[in-house]
């Protein structure tokens, strides 16, 4: 038997043990767990930074480089978030649907845990404690296997969380950080398909692919986010542009950061040179249709390459729409169903903009950056699915169960005849 089967059998064993937690254990438990981390900040922040020269030695940048970063106050954050998550409701257990059939049974709809969740990631250390809260609160064991490029930080989050786990009587195999990041162990990891009940890739869209291709388990996955952003003719232009700045520069590097505008014909001519301005002032690039170029002369020509682009960079792909049709119809070729934002005053438009499109997330007069776990409610994120299965959208600790059939009785059978006798029937049937 392998060491990582071992592992993973270890960690199925210890979800059993997890998902008998109560909603207060699990509180106490993770409470426990963001103490330790804060507790621990110098040891973590010292990891990083074995992780991050290394990473300068490779050659990485920009947004990688900001993903793997962490100091005090991102440790402070990560803590924060175990807190958060903590203080969600607990999923596990709940009856989303209950009713009396004609013959009396009672039947429910209860959410229970998925058994053992792998996650896959890479350059978010962040994601090891996040994960794990997730996991533990939706009742399961967690399997890590987080990217080379964050090994030293990966390794000190997960050992102060075990620990917190063991010093409160929970198997620490209930977190279970894969040592062992060949991709040959990735791929078995992959096909446990006795053990592991879901997979969850994280990171940029080569690993999912990678992922999505290996895999036996079932996988969430989300390859890549191109988000919208539609200014209509009726926008409220000062918002608009709020929204666009915000979207674009606050954090590029993220799934959620604006990767295109799109703008109505009528009010392009106000709106695109403000928006060039704003931007420029920014240092974002901006690569345009020929209509958009007219209006904006230092605006780099686009190609189609360009609106399938995720840059992760201040790049923003620009195009003038002729109405709310074509804006649409551009969406619907591009987008990877993630998160589309409009901005208008028209309500009409905006019904029609959210029945239109089929993306995970539709804003409407939003930032495209509250496309986010923590941002909609539900704490920390595992993740987010623009696979259309049983969760789309950013996942939370509900995300993480199931729905199964509880069904109460009183003996009722489906066919009357098939029933043992009783010892009164049994008389009754001698003495005829």
């Amino acid at each position: 038997m392998s060491e990582l089967r071992t592992q993973a059998l270890a960690c199925r064993d210890a979800a059993l043990a997890v998902a008998e937690l109560d909603s207060e254990t699990k509180r106490h438990l993770l409470r426990a767990m963001a103490d330790a981390l804060q507790a621990a900040s110098g040891a973590v922040l010292e990891a990083n930074a074995k992780d991050m020269a290394a990473a300068r030695d490779k050659g990485l940048q920009g947004a990688m480089l900001d993903r793997l970063r962490l100091d005090a106050d991102r440790v402070t954050a990560i803590a924060g978030a175990l807190r958060e998550v903590a203080e969600l409701p607990d999923p596990v257990g709940v009856v989303t649907r209950r009713e009396t059939r004609p013959n009396g049974l009672q039947v429910e709809r209860v959410r229970v845990p998925l058994g053992v969740v792998a996650m896959i990631y890479e350059a978010r250390p962040n994601v090891t404690a996040d994960a794990a809260a997730l996991c533990l609160m939706a009742g399961n064991g967690v399997i890590l296997r987080g990217g080379s490029e964050a090994v030293h930080s990966n390794t000190a989050i997960a050992n102060v969380l075990r620990g917190a786990l063991g010093a409160n009587g929970v198997p620490e195999a209930a977190l279970t950080l894969v040592t062992d990041l060949s991709r040959e162990a990735m791929v078995e990891l992959l096909q446990l398909t006795d053990i592991v009940d879901l997979a969850i890739p994280r990171g940029g869209e080569g690993l999912i692919r990678f992922v999505a291709e290996h895999a036996r388990v079932p996988v969430i996955k989300h390859y890549k986010g191109v988000c919208h952003l539609y200014v209509d003719s009726a926008a409220d232009h000062a918002l608009a542009l709020d929204l666009l700045v915000d979207g674009k520069t606050s954090r590029p590097g993220v799934c959620n950061a604006l990767e295109t505008l799109l703008v109505h014909k009528d009010i392009a001519a106000d709106f695109l040179p403000r928006a060039a301005d704003a931007l420029g002032r920014r240092q974002v690039e901006l690569r345009g249709c020929e209509r958009s170029r007219v209006l904006v002369p230092q605006m780099k020509p686009a190609d189609e390459t360009d609106y399938a682009a995720e840059y992760l960079d201040l790049i923003l792909a620009v195009r003038i729409v002729d109405d709310l049709d074509d804006a649409l119809a551009h969406i619907h070729r591009y987008s990877s169903d993630h998160t589309e934002v409009i901005a208008t005053r028209n309500e009409e438009a905006a019904r029609r903009f959210v029945r239109a499109i089929r993306s995970a997330v539709v804003m409407i007069n939003a930032s495209s950056r509250f496309s986010d776990g923590g941002e909609l409610g539900l704490g920390a994120e595992i993740g987010i699915s623009t696979t259309r299965l049983h969760a789309y959208g950013p996942m939370g600790a509900e995300a993480l169960t199931v729905e199964r059939f509880v069904v109460r009785g009183e003996g009722q059978v489906r066919h009357p005849q098939s029933r043992v006798p009783n010892e009164t029937e049994k008389g009754n049937a001698h003495a005829g």
